[in-house]
């Protein structure tokens, strides 16, 4: 029973790696679609989320930010200056 423990707990932290590596390499190129972009960003959270990372909305919002392509940087600063929240969904679809 302790040896199942243990690999589960491996494999947790396997899929925990694996989901915050593909989330917080993710580079949108410039002219590629944002939304399907932003889309492929959503299943690393949701399994970040599932996994308890500890990570908050700020933290996936930053990172989502950071991947945008330098067209965006007016963006990211009008949307850092009036304090937008939003959740990653919200911000997708702002983007789009």
């Amino acid at each position: 029973m302790l040896r199942m423990k243990e690999f589960y707990a491996v494999l947790g932290k396997h899929i925990r790696y694996a989901s915050s590596k593909a989330f917080f390499v993710i580079k949108m190129a410039r002219g590629s679609s944002i939304h399907s972009d932003g889309i492929k960003m959503l299943s690393p959270v949701e399994k970040l989320e599932t996994l308890k990372a500890g990570l908050d909305n700020n933290t996936y919002i930053d990172v989502m930010l950071q991947s945008l392509p330098p067209s965006y940087d007016p963006f990211i600063i009008n949307y850092n200056m009036n304090g937008l929240e939003k959740s990653i969904n919200k911000l997708i679809n702002v983007l789009v």
